[in-house]
């Protein structure tokens, strides 16, 4: 579903999860297959509308920049990405907290994420500690 929306996908993962800037080609494939699986079992409607949603965030950028999302730099991101989540549209608003969602989802649900940030549970849970 995100290969041909790879670049805008990936620009927009760096600006939310700055970390994502490090990972290499075998860490994007596995952020991407966990949105895809994710998204899986999601309606065709839905799937289509985050597609959607992906090119509209890569491209209304060009209406204030002259430059496509992927092309910006982190400021001017964040900056689109500020209007984009405190949009008066709440129909905006819910599809960019959808996309952000899955993107913490991605990054976060790889097997090597939680020895990045120092995430140590257990299922013994405090027990595990001692």
């Amino acid at each position: 579903m995100l290969e041909d929306l790879r670049p805008g996908f990936r620009a927009l993962a760096q600006t939310v999860v700055p970390d994502a800037s490090r990972l290499d080609a075998a860490g994007w494939t596995e952020v991407e297959g966990i949105v895809e699986r994710a998204l899986a079992s999601r309606p065709p409607a839905l799937r289509r509308q985050l597609r959607l949603l992906i090119r509209a965030l890569e491209w209304l950028p060009f209406l204030y920049y002259g430059k496509r999302f992927s092309a910006l730099d982190p400021v001017r991101r964040n900056r689109f990405l500020l209007r984009i989540q405190d949009s008066p549209l709440r129909l905006v608003r819910r599809g960019f907290w959808g996309l952000r969602t899955l993107i913490l989802l991605g990054y976060y649900g790889r097997p090597g994420a939680a020895a990045e940030i120092g995430y140590r549970a257990d299922s013994r849970g405090w027990e595990a500690r001692r």
